[in-house]
């Protein structure tokens, strides 16, 4: 089955069971005389394929696979025992790949699991921790530009939008996408610039759910010293006094904490939390030294996870010059 809304999303899946597919699943049956099905779905992941595949779209918000180019696409076919011999190996390769994410996402859940070892539950408070309020831990505040369309460049001064905001405390900028203004235009937007001593969060979600609210992040450790804010985003200087970046941003990503902020959220379709409501919200505020204990931990875990992304990214890009190998006969 191939999923032709957002193709870039490259999602492909041989089905192992009976079922149903939504109208944004292409099913595909396989004359298994002539084409493998796992060979198939190899193929359609492969950047070669991938990059075909973000040329040929429709739709501004909801872009789909022109539907007309799919059918028409050439797919090479070497003969059956050729496309067993490439499956088989892209199969091993891509389980090496997905044990080394394993490895990362489990480093991520062992950060909250030293959290909630150290703290106990936020929402709870069990530990009876002396409470503040978000505000009182803050000593600066800024918020994000209303940037436009046109505004958006492919090199230039990065710009932090809300979705650049990953789970786990992480900056993601996609350059794939134009994520940058100009210099000039950030420089009259000073304001909403914010550097390594800030620490970013997500008040905004086009999701009524709001699965992104909440989600912080220190820009310490992101892939650029400054960006300029997009609505949405918020960066603030904590008061050191009172509590770690790695302690807030771990209480600010827990669930349990999350919950209590998606509580505080206003709207229907694009919700979001009124700033004055979030600097009200409270939470515990553990004893400085014990924060920064935690801390030291969670840099130290950093570390490891640094090299463990890098070990994945490394087997992936080794996975896309396998795929681009196996698709040209060069294997």
């Amino acid at each position: 089955m191939y999923s032709k809304l957002r193709p870039y999303l490259n999602k492909v899946v041989v089905a192992d069971a009976p079922g149903v597919a939504t109208t944004e699943l292409v099913p595909l049956l396989c004359d298994r005389t002539k084409l493998l099905p796992q060979y198939l779905a190899h193929y359609l992941r492969s950047p070669e394929f991938l990059n075909f595949a973000n040329t040929v779209v429709a739709g501004a918000k909801m872009p789909r696979m022109v539907m007309s180019e799919f059918w028409a696409y050439k797919v090479p076919v070497p003969p059956l025992a050729e496309q067993c011999r490439i499956a088989a190996l892209l199969n091993q390769a891509a389980a090496l790949c997905a044990k080394r994410a394993e490895t990362v996402a489990r480093l991520d859940g062992l950060a909250q699991s030293i959290f909630t070892e150290m703290f106990g539950d936020p929402r709870a408070n069990d530990r009876q921790w002396t409470r503040g309020k978000i505000g009182e831990c803050i000593s600066d505040m800024r918020g994000g530009a209303a940037l436009e369309p046109d505004d958006f460049i492919s090199e230039g001064f990065p710009i932090l939008h809300k979705g650049a905001i990953k789970a786990h405390g992480e900056v993601y900028l996609d350059q794939k996408k134009k994520t940058f203004v100009d210099t000039e235009y950030a420089k009259a937007k000073s304001q909403c610039i914010v550097d390594r001593t800030f620490v970013a969060i997500t008040l905004r979600d086009l999701v009524p759910s709001g699965p992104s609210i909440g989600l912080a992040a220190s820009l310490l450790t992101g892939p650029y010293d400054k960006y300029l804010l997009a609505q949405g985003a918020y960066g603030f200087r904590l008061n050191h006094r009172l509590v770690t970046p790695e302690y807030f941003v771990s209480l600010s990503n827990m669930p349990t904490f999350r919950h209590v902020l998606r509580q505080n959220a206003v709207g229907s379709t694009q919700i979001h939390i009124r700033t004055p409501v979030y600097l009200e919200i409270g939470l515990p505020l553990p004893p400085i030294g014990l924060q920064q204990k935690f801390s030291a931990s969670i840099r130290h875990l950093e570390s490891i996870k640094t090299k463990a992304r890098a070990s994945a990214e490394e087997f992936e890009k080794l996975f896309a010059s396998l795929q681009h190998s196996a698709f040209r006969g060069e294997l």
